[in-house]
């Protein structure tokens, strides 16, 4: 019999014990005849099983302190329409909802064996927009967490707006043009594009509504350090005055009301522009006029103004709101109301049809500015009218389109605030170590030649001391004859370019391949390439149809022995600002076999010639990376059925690929134990029985960005390690240059190992992802640290430098 006290997520598995289970009819209990043993209904996600017949089934029921399972039921069991009743006996109707002898016992869905398992069911995946969501949420919990300081969690307040605004223009901009042009494919975890719009909708709006809510605690916890975001009623007479004075200089000169009337079409709104709606009306007249005024944030605009001399501060669209007389003189000001618009950021043309690409980009900027709006914000309690007059105007759906936001719109601008000048509100600085193989001041080429290889991990290693040292020296070494490197994004004021600006000055050949399509990096990389240009660079951009998102520098110097090419290969892109905040690996290497490769990958950037290229030891997409990771997975399984002890190690920013992930629960459901590292998106659903059991799910959320691609296989013992410049995700595998670098030297080895040991350690930053796809923080016990990845990374480098440097006394 069963267990009347059956905890809720209760295993058992149900087996037919007669061939009177196997009807496949709809049919009645009648029909089915009264010893037929499928008796069991379910009923909303209820299995409701006949206490007075388990006789008829084979029931393998757990003690009943037994959790973690399922309920499966044979595949032609049908579920009857109601209980068969007894001969001679009248069965009494039940209670809507219940029925007489029967035992509920909550059902989650079945884990069928390894055999049965259909990977490609949509029930196994998750989904890639939504879970982007859910890192977003926990972003977001950074800003809640009250361990993190008061300014860094306005920071991730903002650094969340800035992330919900790029997802919109992206993300939902790109669904949008899918259900526009008819499209409705059905993506891995089996929704549509509208379907997507609707939930990742629903979940937006959660977000705001928890924004707005941390947003007005913090207000109330900054205040008395003395940071305090006012409202402009509540300013004394004469700070009013002194603020008005202040707009009338500096501002008012900057604002250009325009009507909206017949007379005057209406006006076009820039993208995550904040804009006034005003009604207004002659004092005598009845009717109201209606006029948009942009609030002109950004080049040097800020948008909190100071009052006085203390760190008070007012928004400045209160300040507009509140002196519109000097916009509208005589004018009765009926109403004022802030709105925000959201446009598409998919412009992008076909290059094979470009005769020049570089014009093409700049045609896609112009139309980017132009493209349609796919998100309206409006502040909570706009007038239903003018609600709907804006939703028609900007061809959106009143009921869809349109967020009603409570509180104050367009929160990345709080990075302006986040910025305030309080060491204790902000995280201790962070100063980057030397490496302690680039102490010296010895030539950078003949370290790296002794050295073989060297591992660099930003922002634990400054970025200056070795990336920009190791370009700044190629620039100016006599020996130093060509620099060939790859450009996705880098600052606009950037001493790479500066270093490759000298190098041309200095009669050496350089060639950039620059990507020009480097989405909200555009114009900076047009402005860059023709600088580069006009100093004598030679520049390229990359093969047509595909994305140059792989970052490698190339030096060939003369050495004594002859040519000798020095390499430079990393995970993040060549940008000295985000390698303080960016979690990142690279590496430096004279190895011979490396540099051939990287010759021929540059021969195929500047060319786009394919044909019978032979790389010895990189792995690059589009062609051979993504069926290297599958082959290296395959071999994972063949060696673990073999002897076991298979294990795979992935570090990225997103999985997304869906044949990787079927190759990872094939893994799985071999024994393999696969540990996945992922910041962001993550369509794999671990700890599911049989099919994902060996997988856990790790995202890090913390002081710095996870940036970082590693990936490691066991393989026999005989380890291997990459590091590169692709996730898992199918636009990296599939439509961009990637590539795939070993790392061969144990002491490297070692420290990508120490990598992965800190995100295992990780007590403060790091969430667990749950098979339905959430995530749980992970809380340290008694007597734990409660150190996050990035502070264990930081104790770590620190650690190198100390030994070298006594390795180093030693010596002496």
């Amino acid at each position: 019999m069963i267990e009347p006290n059956l905890p809720k997520s209760i295993l058992a598995v149900i087996e037919c014990a007669s061939a009177g289970a196997d009807n496949e009819g709809t049919g009645s209990a009648d029909a089915a005849g009264e010893n037929d043993p499928a008796n069991i209904l379910i009923e909303s996600g209820i299995l409701v099983v006949d206490m007075e017949k388990t006789e008829a089934f084979n029931l393998k029921v757990p003690e009943s302190g037994a959790a973690d399972a399922a309920v499966v039921l044979p595949a032609k069991i049908v579920p009857a329409a109601g209980r068969t009743p007894q001969k001679g006996k009248k069965e009494k109707a039940a209670p809507k909802g219940k029925l007489p002898g029967r035992k509920a016992v909550k059902v989650t869905k079945g884990a069928p064996s390894a055999e049965e398992l259909d990977l490609n069911e949509h029930q196994w995946y998750l989904n890639r927009e939504l879970t982007w969501l859910e890192f977003n949420r926990r972003v977001l919990h950074e800003a809640e967490d009250e361990r993190t300081p008061l300014l860094e969690r306005l920071k991730f307040l903002a650094i969340v707006g800035a992330n919900s605004d790029e997802f919109v223009m992206k993300r939902i901009g790109g669904l949008k043009q899918q259900i526009g042009a008819g499209l409705n494919e059905l993506t891995l975890d089996g929704r549509s594009p509208r379907q997507q719009v609707t939930e990742c909708y629903a979940e937006i709006k959660e977000i705001h509504l928890r924004e707005r809510e941390i947003f007005a605690k913090l207000r109330a916890l900054l205040e008395p350090k003395g940071i305090v975001i006012e409202s402009y009623p509540d300013l004394t007479p004469k700070e009013k005055k002194a603020l008005r004075d202040y707009y009338y200089v500096n501002i008012f000169p900057l604002v250009t009301p325009q009507s909206i009337d017949p007379a005057h079409p209406f006006p076009f709104i820039s993208n995550l522009s904040l804009n006034l709606l005003v009604s207004l009306r002659y004092p005598k007249a009845r009717e109201v006029s209606l006029a948009r005024v942009k609030v002109p944030v950004g080049l040097g605009t800020p948008r909190f103004l100071r009052v006085g001399k203390g760190d008070r501060f007012v928004p400045l669209e209160e300040v507009m709101m509140h002196n519109l007389d000097m916009l509208f003189p005589g004018m009765h000001i009926v109403t004022c109301e802030i709105f925000r618009v959201t446009r598409n950021a998919n412009t992008e043309k076909d290059e094979e049809e470009a005769d020049d690409l570089m014009a093409m980009i700049e045609s896609e900027l112009k139309e980017r500015k132009f493209a349609p709006i796919v998100r309206l914000e409006v502040a909570a309690g706009m007038e239903y009218l003018h609600r709907g007059r804006l939703a028609a105007e900007l061809e959106l759906d009143n009921e869809n389109d349109v967020f009603e936001v409570p509180g104050m719109l367009a929160m990345r601008d709080l990075f302006e605030l986040a910025r305030l000048d309080y060491p204790r509100l902000h995280e201790p600085p962070h100063h980057p170590i030397d490496h302690p193989e680039l102490l010296t001041t010895r030539n950078i080429f003949h370290t790296i030649r002794d050295a073989g290889a060297i591992l660099l991990q930003h922002p634990y290693v400054s970025f200056s001391t070795s990336v920009e040292r190791f370009l700044r020296e190629a620039a100016t070494d006599p020996k130093v004859r060509a620099i060939k490197m790859t450009l996705y994004r880098t600052s606009s004021q950037s001493r790479i370019i500066e270093s490759l600006i000298l190098a041309a000055q200095n009669g050496k050949q350089v060639a950039v391949v620059v990507e020009l399509k480097a989405r909200f990096d555009e114009a900076t990389n047009i402005r860059l390439a023709e600088r580069m240009e006009e100093a004598g660079i030679h520049v390229t951009y990359g093969v047509v149809g595909l994305k140059t998102h792989c970052k490698v520098i190339l030096v060939v110097r003369q050495d004594y022995r002859g040519i000798r090419r020095y390499v430079h290969i990393g995970t993040g892109n060549y940008h000295a600002e985000t390698a303080r905040i960016y979690s990142d690996v690279g590496i430096l290497t004279s190895d011979e076999t490396v540099g051939q490769d990287v010759t021929e990958l540059f021969n195929y950037l500047t060319t786009g010639f394919m044909a019978k290229r032979k790389y010895q030891c990189l792995v690059t997409a589009p062609r051979f990376l993504k069926k290297a990771l599958l082959e290296k997975i395959e071999r994972e399984i063949a060696l673990q059925q073999q002897g076991g002890g298979g294990v795979i190690r992935f570090k990225m920013n997103a999985l997304e690929d869906g044949d990787i992930v079927k190759a990872l629960y094939r893994a799985s459901i071999a024994g393999v134990r696969v540990r996945l590292y992922v910041r962001d998106t993550c369509r794999l659903r671990p700890g599911i029985p049989k099919l994902s059991e060996n997988i856990s799910v790790v995202s890090v959320v913390g002081r710095f960005l996870e940036h970082a691609r590693i990936y490691y296989f066991r393989n026999g013992g005989d380890e291997e390690y990459f590091i590169s410049s692709a996730d898992a995700m199918k636009r990296n595998l599939e439509a961009r240059v990637e590539i795939l670098c070993p790392v061969a030297a144990p002491e490297l080895r070692a420290e990508l190992a120490g990598i992965f040991e800190a995100h295992d350690a990780d007590r403060r930053s790091a969430w667990d992802m749950l098979p339905d796809g959430s995530y749980r923080q992970r809380v340290p016990a008694e007597g734990e640290s409660a150190e996050g990845t990035h502070q264990i990374l930081i104790g770590q480098a620190e650690k190198r430098l100390k030994e070298s440097l006594k390795q180093k006394k030693k010596v002496k």
